[in-house]
């Protein structure tokens, strides 16, 4: 026969229980320091799941420039969290970093992986996630529409650009995106936005971008393309 003291008792286990995988549940946000060496990193990762259990974040470190940057191939297994940071922290050569951690209370502890190096992070949960809107492509000006190319030197290697320009009925533009050095890197292009005389061009997979302003009396974009915190001055002319 189960007493009301062994009811009250079970209650108690399960609400227990309750609170604990609650608290357990990686969505919300996360701040704490990532350590390298003689120095650490604030950081900042947000976290959030749908209704339909798909996740999205994004990742924030104040020193290295990087404000809510997405993170991208989300998996949490049993207490288990990996994810990419396939922005501006990518690299050409070593591929974007990856983030693997484990989840214990109100702590995620893990590591930071790149090109065969790792550095160590604890995060503690401070409150619910606050992810920006995901941004959208937008049409361009016919000005910018066609084929832009030039040449920009990086590490004493010249690398040659070539940008083409594309508008979609009803849609956002879109680019391809050449940048060849010692190989042919066709850059995926997820995001292309035109303020006024200024363009925007973003492969967030790489960590690459570019920043033009329209130059109407020269007919060539004035700008700069970035990875990695590296800025280097890029002019692009109209391809005749």
């Amino acid at each position: 026969m189960i007493t009301r003291t062994t009811k009250l008792i079970l209650i108690l286990f399960l609400a227990g229980s309750v609170r604990t995988r609650a608290a357990e549940h990686p969505d919300g946000r996360w701040e704490g320091n990532i350590q390298i060496p003689g120095e650490e990193l604030a950081v900042v990762i947000d976290l959030l799941q749908d209704d339909s259990g798909k996740w999205s974040g994004s990742i924030t470190i104040p020193s290295l420039n990087v404000k809510g940057a997405p993170l991208a191939e989300i998996a949490v297994k049993e207490g288990d969290l990996n994810l990419t940071i396939k922005s501006a922290l990518a690299s050409q050569d070593t591929g974007p970093p990856k983030l693997s951690a484990h989840l214990a209370g109100d702590a995620l502890s893990g590591n930071l992986l790149q090109g065969g190096n790792s550095a160590p992070f604890t995060l503690q949960k401070t409150g619910p996630p606050q992810i920006d809107a995901v941004a959208r492509s937008t049409p361009v000006g016919s000005e910018f529409e066609g084929e832009w190319k030039g040449e920009y030197e990086l590490f004493g290697y010249k690398r040659h650009v070539s940008l083409r320009l594309f508008n979609h009925q009803g849609a956002g533009a879109t680019a391809d995106f050449v940048v060849v050095g010692k190989r042919v890197n066709n850059l995926p292009v997820d995001l292309v936005t035109q303020e006024g005389d200024f363009l925007t061009v973003d492969s967030h997979e790489t960590g690459l971008s570019y920043e033009g302003r329209f130059l109407r009396d020269g007919n060539e974009l004035a700008g700069i393309i970035s990875q990695g915190g590296i800025e280097t001055p890029l002019v692009l002319h109209r391809s005749k």
